[in-house]
């Protein structure tokens, strides 16, 4: 296939994956419906896509992670920023090396520094592979909070670690110093770039917006560019482009919360942003399923080399690094939330059935996915000498079958362990008090806004009467406080009104738009008329929808 062939056809692929697991009646993550697409498409056309390296890093990377950041809730990193990173760095570098040697014992022709990069890569887990298998379940959200932020921070140490195994692969020498003086280098600039990155590109937008008026498209596209920019500074200065990537997202993220963009460039980026994201994730795995019937042919010459008969025992050998993963995963768990509440609180954490739930939760969440797949297929095709990377075709199998293997497990099992869990609906929940908060606050602040602005409008008005004032002011809050509120209280006629209210303007909304589509179709309206006022009622819709 062409480029643009393969592009469509991929395209096509994800598309179909996004219907396929809303129609399927049971329970499959979307990345494993991707992946059996892309065995299809490799069936169908005989010829798998060439992928370079660097590119494919380049491509999925950057705005993969920076959009993980943008959307990562601040209020959980501060919260939960112990177990984050004592999960994203400590549990990193203890599965780098105790995987490592495990792999390298399995493997003795599988040199160490590779061993050791083939663990680092298959440390970062993904939060959009589980939620993919989460999302009919009840996963608390405390422990789902712990594994996408785990999952934010570990895919950036755990590249940045499998990027220096593979320079010590390639060159041949390793000092402790050097590494850990070159980590904290590429680390903290990497960190820097990317808030300086996005901090200046935002800073000279605003100005030139304030002066000169937004442009949607601009805006979009350069929220777009934004992760590129900093992945390829940092590339460039030779720090760490993943974790400038991270930094930039979680920057956008705290800029965003100081407004200063327009409402509909704020909706249409989002809805830009969830297609790039569900696009590359989809594209990611479709290629991993492409890729598979060329991986399980070089696994065969693989396995011949390296003393099996057959690719049954390389499978082996994926299985055992994907228990292993599980139970580092649970033993570093339950030892650091041991030690940190004995810290805390001067005794042992009571193990009861809720605690080891959520402990097992966390274990067999660790799914791998994307972030996995982009590194290990990043790995150099050559040496500078020339000669073929050691071991690089053994590398990519392991990571693709733990990938699919780790899918299956959680699918099996976080299923089994939320089986008897329900999700919090308490009225007195978290989110909803911080609803509340939000809303009492801004009752204030409207309060004491509305009261100048009402004084000038009676005096333009002074035919309306007061009531009417009054009556208006107390509608208009009860719609706006109703809007935010999933807990209706059906003894307060205010909430009933509403409901009464909103459902009628719902009604009339979809009866209007059906006749603006019959009176268009009929060529009584024109094309551009029909969708200005679509548009405007669309919008108007979302408001209202529970």
């Amino acid at each position: 296939m062409d480029s643009v062939s393969t592009i469509f056809v991929i395209s096509l692929a994800i598309l179909a994956s996004g219907v396929l697991v809303r129609v399927i009646p049971f329970s499959i993550p979307l990345p494993l419906i991707q992946i059996t697409l892309g065995m299809v498409i490799a069936g169908v056309f005989k010829k798998g896509v060439s992928l370079e390296p660097h590119m494919f890093l380049l491509i999925f990377i950057p705005p993969l992670l920076f959009l993980d950041g943008w959307r990562m809730s601040n209020r959980v990193l501060k919260k939960e920023w112990t177990n984050i990173f004592q999960l994203a760095i400590g549990l990193v570098i203890f599965t780098m090396l105790g995987l490592g040697y495990i792999i390298h014992w399995m493997i003795p022709s599988m040199p160490l520094p590779i061993a050791f990069a083939l663990a680092a890569i298959l440390s970062p887990t993904d939060p959009v592979a589980v939620a993919g298998i989460a999302r009919k379940l009840a996963v608390p959200e405390r422990v789902m909070s712990i594994l996408e932020g785990e999952a934010l921070f570990n895919d950036a140490t755990g590249l940045v670690a499998f990027k220096m195994a593979v320079i010590v692969a390639i060159t041949g020498s390793f000092s402790i110093y050097k590494a850990t003086g070159t980590f904290v280098w590429v680390a903290l600039a990497g960190i820097a770039i990317g808030i300086a990155t996005t901090w200046l590109l935002s800073y000279f937008r605003r100005k030139f917006t304030n002066q000169h008026g937004e442009e949607l498209g601009s805006e979009i596209l350069l929220s777009l560019l934004m992760p590129f920019i900093a992945y390829l500074i940092a590339e460039y200065v030779g720090t760490s482009g993943v974790l400038a990537a991270v930094a930039a997202g979680i920057t956008m993220s705290r800029l965003e919360l100081q407004g200063g963009i327009a409402p509909l460039t704020r909706m249409r980026r989002g809805a830009i942003w969830d297609t790039v994201q569900f696009t590359l994730n989809g594209a990611i795995f479709v290629l991993l399923g492409e890729q598979l019937p060329d991986i399980f042919e070089d696994a065969i010459n693989v396995a011949t080399k390296i003393g099996n008969q057959s690719v049954w025992g390389l499978l082996v050998y994926a299985t055992v690094i994907c228990l292993t993963l599980i139970i580092f995963r649970f033993t570093w768990v339950f030892a650091s939330l041991n030690v940190t509440y004995y810290l805390k609180n001067k005794r042992r954490l009571a193990l009861t059935r809720d605690n080891l739930r959520d402990i097992l939760v966390v274990s067999f969440g660790g799914v791998r996915g994307a972030i996995t797949l982009a590194g290990v297929l990043s790995f150099p095709l050559f040496l500078p000498s020339g000669d073929e990377f050691p071991s690089r075709d053994l590398a990519v199998f392991l990571a693709a079958t733990v990938i699919i293997i780790s899918l299956i497990t959680a699918s099996v099992f976080l299923p089994l362990l939320l089986r008897n869990t329900h999700e919090e609906s308490n009225i007195n929940c978290p989110q909803v008090e911080q609803k509340r908060l939000a809303i009492d606050a801004a009752k204030i602040a409207v309060e004491f806004h509305l009261s100048n602005l009402l004084i000038e409008i009676k005096k333009s008005n002074p035919e309306l009467t007061e009531d009417y004032y009054m009556a208006l002011t107390n509608r208009l809050w009860v719609e706006f406080e109703n809007i935010f509120d999933p807990y209706r209280d059906p003894e307060n006629l205010a909430h009933l009104q509403y409901e009464v209210e909103r459902k009628i303007r719902l009604a009339i909304i979809k009866s209007a738009r059906q006749v603006i589509f019959s009176l268009a179709s009929e060529n009584k309206i024109s094309d551009d008329v029909a969708r200005d006022m679509v548009k405007k009622l669309d919008f108007d819709e979302i408001r209202f929808i529970s």
